[in-house]
This record gives C-alpha cells, structure tokens and sequence, in this order.
C-alpha cells in the first residue's frame, strides 16, 4: 500500500501574477505549520512537489522537520490559464469544469491538466512502491486528479474548496489501483471521504 498526501498550496500573494515566483503571504506561511501537525505522525519519507514556489514553500516546513528533499516533478504544475491574468476566474472555471476541452489560446484545457498529473501520479506510485509521500500541488490540479478516480467531484466541488488552502488530499493506492481518498481541513480539523 502506498499512500500519496496532495497539499493544496496556502494563502498566495495574488498581486504577484506570476505563476512560477507567486509566493506565500504571511497567513500563508504561518498556516504551513498546520500541515506539518497533521502530517507529523504519517511516516512520510518522499516529499515532491509542483515546480510553483508557493506549493515547495508549503510543504518545507514539514519536509525540513522530517530531513526530507523535495524532489520537483515538472508534470505536478498547475493549469496554465493563459498569457494574461483572468479577472473572472470563477466565471472561466466553470466554462472548463462543464467542458473539460474548454481553454483560452495560450492556456490548457483540465483534461490535459488532469492527463498530465494523473500520468505523473501513476508514475511516482510504481517508482515510490509501499512508500507515504507528500506533494505540493494547486486547487485545479490537484481536483483533477480527485475527478479522475472520483467522477462525482465536479465544479460544484471545486467551489467548495476553493478557498480551503492549505488543503490536503489522502490517496491510497494498492498497486496502481485507488482504493481510498480523504479530504482533510486543517482549519476545521474534519475528514471527509470522497471515494
């Protein structure tokens, strides 16, 4: 049995509209550490993450308490919008949860983003066998993956967790095969199970 943690990034500095420099507020740093408490305990020994400062930035604290390198995995990224910062995101989120094909010109469509993290995923379950490991990952991305093996998870979903961060996400895996996934609030300190 292997089990994957996904950890939705914390608190973002948005007027910072670069993806890949976009860093943790104050909030955001300081909430990291409620990661690492629920974490502490999960005898985790592989820590990857998304190329995104604010997803490695998340999950450091507890990677560094733990000794653990956090290996990148390029593939683990966020959905690229587009060349332009998008003032209606909820309005564009919503066009790509109902059409999963929908996306701006210079952007990608969710089933690219979930095609990508899923085949990423895939991968680190088969290299990383029997192993607990924790990814820094994003809201999109990471719900992608929880529609792949969990249908029911739709926009609806997503809006429900939309301002969750951190947030994190228990994958069980037997094999390549998913038996089990736990949504955990570190604020509310409630699981809820969704497959």
């Amino acid at each position: 049995m292997a089990k994957v943690y996904f950890v939705r990034h914390a608190e973002p500095n948005y007027n910072n509209h670069d993806d890949y420099s976009r860093e943790l507020t104050t909030k955001g740093l300081s909430d990291r550490k409620l990661v690492t408490e629920y974490l502490s305990d999960k005898n985790i020994s592989v820590a990857l993450s998304s190329p995104y400062i604010r997803s490695i930035d998340t999950i450091k604290h507890f990677a560094d308490s733990k000794g653990l390198a956090i290996n990148i995995v390029d593939d683990f990224r966020e959905r690229k919008i587009d060349n332009c910062w998008i003032e209606d995101f909820r309005g564009f989120a919503r066009k790509q949860w109902e059409d999963f094909t929908y996306k701006l010109s210079d952007g990608e469509c969710l089933k690219e983003v979930q095609d990508r993290n899923i085949n990423a995923l895939k991968d680190v379950v088969s290299t990383y066998k029997d192993k607990n490991i924790i990814v820094g990952s994003h809201g999109t991305a990471l719900s992608t993956i929880i529609n792949y093996y969990s249908p029911r998870f739709k926009y609806e979903q997503f809006e429900e967790i939309r301002s969750i961060m951190p947030w994190i996400v228990m994958f069980e895996f037997d094999g390549d095969r998913c038996l089990k996934i736990e949504a955990y609030n570190v604020f509310t300190k409630e699981m809820n199970v969704i497959k």
